[in-house]
């Protein structure tokens, strides 16, 4: 018997039972994934059917809450510059037409009124466009979730992109529909994130422009605005102004 072993008599007319130790050691790789990060010159945006009619489903947020995540989604595309692509479905329906705040934003963007496919993916000029901006990383919002979104997420994984849901800025009737959308999708392998987490994982670094990146967050944090003004406060206090 050697020191690993330990022996362990159950009983006077049995043998002893070797009972080997548990391995302590971690298995390698045991339940890990690489951390894939957003990369600005890999990334493009794909607004899905934020239309008039739809976002008066949205019951997960609260409207003027919702409208403002969309808005900063639009704003961190424009920040970094990525190729953003807008899409509606059945704009003659009850669907409605897309919102106009996203229109202003993105006036010069590929807009693709699908005359009638649920999925995006389902549209060839859509595929065509996504294809076109030659990026792999997708940062998809959309309403409603469990469709809008899902949907085009799921055949973007298929066909071998990275796809970052952008959960704030994706709405649908209840959480109990959005929590099983989001499960399907993040077991497909999706990365779910906010808004605020796609715009500083782009960035990166404080250093890269501080102003630039504090005044997206501003614009679209109430109370972001007061770390602004003290950080400003104190640049200007530091410069004798």
């Amino acid at each position: 018997m050697d020191s690993t072993q330990h022996a362990v008599l159950t009983d006077t007319e049995h043998p002893p039972v070797l009972i080997q130790p548990r391995n302590t050691q971690p298995r390698e790789n045991a339940m890990t994934k690489p951390y894939a990060k957003l990369d600005k010159n890999n990334a493009a945006v794909l607004l899905v059917d934020h239309q008039a009619g739809l976002l008066s489903l949205v019951r997960d947020f609260q409207p003027d809450q919702f409208k403002n995540n969309v808005l900063a989604l639009g704003d961190l595309a424009k920040y970094f510059k990525l190729p953003t692509i807008l899409t509606t479905s059945f704009e003659q329906g009850p669907n409605g037409p897309l919102v106009q705040e996203l229109k202003d934003q993105f006036p010069d963007a590929p807009y693709i009124a699908r005359p009638g496919q649920i999925n995006a993916w389902d549209n060839e000029d859509f595929v065509k466009a996504v294809k076109a901006t030659g990026k792999k990383q997708l940062i998809i919002a959309g309403v409603v979730t469990e469709v809008c979104v899902a949907f085009p997420a799921l055949a973007a994984l298929e066909e071998g992109f990275d796809v970052f849901v952008v959960t704030d800025a994706s709405g649908t009737f209840n959480e109990v529909t959005r929590n099983a959308a989001w499960d399907r999708m993040s077991q497909a392998g999706a990365q779910l994130m906010s808004w605020f987490g796609v715009a500083c994982e782009l960035h990166r670094d404080w250093r890269n422009d501080v102003e630039g990146l504090g005044t997206l967050f501003a614009n679209h944090i109430p109370d972001y605005r007061n770390l602004m003004a003290s950080y400003s406060a104190v640049q200007a206090a530091s410069q004798g102004k």
